[in-house]
């Protein structure tokens, strides 16, 4: 959420923010919403000090033994405006909100300005594609001649987009979380957190999913919850309502999750494979920083996620997204994408943003300064990494001519052998 006083002082600024942002909000609405309220709480401050002030009057009237009868008509004639006064304020005061928290980010001035993906910028390759002396097969083939993969299984169980892992294929995943997180907690000074799945709509208005992104949320409507499209939402809420103390700062948590996403509008898109799922398993990384470390520990937060993909060895680029691409509550964001030889093109692994004190604002996070100051925190995550995608690229970069798979070097132990055979 911005800051409205910031909205109020510069209107041509956020509409072209939103412009360079892609967005299609109207925030004509916004400022007439916000001039009304402005003017009814004026009107309902002036009508409470004369009422105050006629409360007064009355009691020193009383002790005087006097008559205050057209003082009480005076109290009870204001009580009337200002009931009417606070109807008309709660029923402006949720459209104001509601607009509010449906503004996106202001982008950092370093983001370049682009209408689509097609505007982003690759700032470095890491790794070579890998190159086949044989033809590249995609992971959803190899996966299932391997008999690890099983999505007949998980469409009977669950529908299309639930995938069922079998044998070496659920030890792959359980291993590459376990690496993840060891990587995460004993190199880069990670805290563990395992959170619950279901969440209040608050905590998803927190992180800035409600009210804009309703539509792509599993709800239990019974119970008024939802399922975590990114454990982002649990972790960044577990600070909401906080004062921080500024030497607790940088707060560093690392949790493995399983996400939840009805991907709509996609269909058709991906819908084959481990790329876009409504069940899938993500390895989540978040920070907690003062406003001027937040640029630098995006960057640092970054590196903490490529050291994963560097670490198994398997080409990626870095890409800087434009402000046509840029997620709703991020100001600045890398994406991480990996070489698919089966695929033959570049795949999102990981995004790593920083939200500057967006959802801080909404979550109410403050940290204070050794002067006392308090102010709001920046927050910052991103994926450190994405499981399913991890598997895809090992299935399609590490294939063999005779149908195996290699396992990556820093990943043997946890998995326990050096490759996945084709069945018997």
């Amino acid at each position: 959420m911005l800051d409205l006083k910031w909205i109020r002082e510069n209107r041509p600024a956020l509409e072209k923010m939103l412009k360079d942002r892609r967005s299609k909000l109207d925030v004509g609405p916004l400022y007439t919403f916000d001039a009304e309220r402005r003017k009814v709480l004026g009107e309902l401050e002036k009508l409470q000090a004369e009422r105050n002030k006629s409360a007064n009057q009355i009691g020193r009237v009383k002790a005087q033994k006097g008559d205050v009868a057209t003082l009480l008509k005076e109290v009870e004639s204001a009580k009337g405006e200002i009931k009417a006064l606070e109807a008309k304020l709660g029923d402006v005061d949720p459209k104001l909100n509601d607009l509010l928290l449906r503004i996106n980010n202001v982008p950092d001035p370093s983001v370049p300005v682009g209408a689509s993906a097609a505007d982003n910028k690759v700032l470095r390759e890491v790794g070579k594609p890998s190159v086949l002396s044989f033809q590249a097969k995609s992971h959803l083939e190899i996966g299932e001649k391997l008999g690890i993969l099983d999505f007949k299984s998980g469409a009977k169980l669950s529908g299309s987009g639930f995938p069922v892992l079998r044998g070496q294929g659920a030890a792959l995943e359980r291993a590459l979380i376990s690496f993840m997180l060891d990587v995460h907690t004993k190199e880069h000074g990670y805290t563990e957190i395992f959170a619950p799945y279901l969440v209040t709509p608050q905590s998803m208005e927190g992180t800035g999913q409600l009210p804009r992104f309703e539509e792509e949320l599993f709800k239990c409507e019974r119970d008024n919850l939802y399922l975590i499209p990114t454990a982002e939402v649990s972790v960044t809420n577990l600070h909401r309502d906080d004062v921080l103390d500024e030497k607790e700062l940088p707060k560093k948590y690392v949790c493995y999750s399983a996400c939840f996403r009805r991907e709509a509008g996609s269909y058709g898109q991906d819908t084959k494979g481990l790329i876009r799922n409504h069940q899938f398993n993500k390895v989540e990384l978040v920070q907690f920083v003062k406003p001027e470390d937040s640029i630098e520990t995006l960057e640092l937060l970054t590196a903490n996620a490529e050291k994963i993909l560097y670490k198994l060895k398997i080409p990626y680029r870095v890409v800087a997204l434009c402000t046509g691409d840029l997620g709703f509550a991020s100001a600045k964001t890398y994406d991480l994408e990996v070489w698919m030889p089966g695929e033959k093109q570049w795949r999102e692994i990981s995004s790593c943003s920083t939200f500057t004190d967006f959802q801080a604002r909404r979550m109410n996070i403050k940290f204070k300064r050794a002067d006392g100051k308090k102010e709001l925190v920046h927050t910052l995550n991103g994926s450190g990494i994405a499981i399913g995608r991890t598997f895809a690229a090992i299935l399609e970069n590490f294939q063999q001519s005779d149908g195996s798979v290699l396992i990556p070097e820093a990943l043997k132990l946890y998995f326990g052998s050096d490759r996945i055979l084709p069945q018997s």
